[in-house]
């Protein structure tokens, strides 16, 4: 453990001064191919980064703050586009804002807190789920893609937290709620756009959706164009994906990982398109059911292409075990300053 922190300090630095070289030197340079040629070598660096590390955890959350959101947001700075776009105030809002996956609130919206008591419970639920992969061994395949869906959904939504409140504590500032609840998805469109890891699609929107759409429009009517877009912009998310779980895994990529994404792209995609159509509009579907529907979907689709690659690594094995030995270093680290 102390060696994964070390790199963990080292990798931060690392990220830290490459942010900054793009704050104090690409801001000089006009927006377009040259101040994203003076970035490119900081986009190298961060697809470097996550192989410091032989820890899931690590690996995984350096693979998705800066191999993944980080490069995104630094290439649509070189054009003016994107979170970092227009300039932020400070040196240090800036770092924030790009090795971290959030976005500052552009006007409150009080009425859509969730309350804290949930994020308690769900504290609760994850504390529960860890301890639960004791008795793996006796539950179905069901009840196991209902534990490996858990975990993904509870460790992302405290990781998020704890740096929702990190930010909260430096900056000062309020943020965009990071996720919203995604089991009350009522449609794989809500899922993916207005409720699950929400920094996700903030940057694909701009980075792959926007493009495609534009350049799609000069070739084909503006339906088929946005068809084009969705499913690029999942074929995109899928890539990514695979390069994360190969980080994680140490493996080649599979390609199911990139499939489930171009599964969901495709359903997304004709889900919107029949949503228009007139006789459909007349349907009443209960939001109970949609919910389940949309879920279960989500959830029987994970099962079958993107949970396999991380189940044959091991690597749900490899969290909670990884989970009780921090817990456990925290504790002996604060008895010992305690005595």
């Amino acid at each position: 453990m102390e060696h994964e922190l070390e790199n963990f300090i080292k990798v931060w630095f690392s990220a830290i001064i490459s942010v900054s070289y793009c704050y104090y030197l690409s801001t000089r340079i006009k927006p377009g191919v040259l101040r994203l040629l003076s970035i490119l070598p900081v986009c190298v660096l961060f697809l470097l980064l996550p192989l410091f590390f032989s820890s899931v955890h690590f690996s995984e959350s350096t693979a998705f703050f800066f191999t993944w959101l980080a490069n995104f947001k630094l290439i649509l700075f070189s054009f003016d586009k994107g979170p970092l776009y227009p300039l932020p105030q400070n040196l240090t809002r800036f770092i924030f804002l790009t090795c971290f996956p959030i976005k500052p609130q552009q006007s409150p919206k009080s009425h859509d807190q969730i309350p804290k008591w949930v994020f308690a419970i769900k504290v609760v639920v994850f504390g529960v789920l860890i301890h639960m992969y004791e008795y793996k061994q006796h539950l179905s395949p069901t009840m196991l893609l209902v534990l490996y869906s858990l975990h993904i959904y509870l460790e992302l939504e405290i990781v998020l937290m704890l740096v929702k409140v990190l930010v909260y504590i430096t900056l000062g500032c309020d943020l965009e709620p990071q996720s919203n609840e995604p089991y009350l998805a009522t449609s794989l469109q809500d899922f993916w756009g207005r409720r699950w890891n929400l920094m996700v699609p903030a940057i694909l929107r701009p980075a792959v959706y926007n493009p495609v759409q534009q350049i799609a429009q000069r070739k084909m009517s503006s339906e088929q164009a946005r068809f084009l877009a969705v499913l690029a912009t999942f074929m995109v998310s899928g890539a990514v994906h695979e390069l994360i779980f190969s980080y994680i895994t140490r493996e080649m990529p599979t390609g199911e990982v990139t499939w489930f994404f171009v599964l969901h792209g495709v359903c997304t995609a004709a889900e919107v398109a029949v949503k228009k159509m007139a006789f459909v509009r007349r349907w009443k579907v209960s939001p109970m059911v949609s919910r389940l529907l949309t879920v279960g979907f989500v959830v029987l689709t994970s099962g079958w292409l993107f949970f396999p690659p991380l189940i044959r690594s091991g690597m749900f094995v490899r969290l909670p075990n990884e989970a009780l030995l921090f817990i456990d270093f925290v504790k002996d680290k604060f008895f010992t300053l305690g005595l």
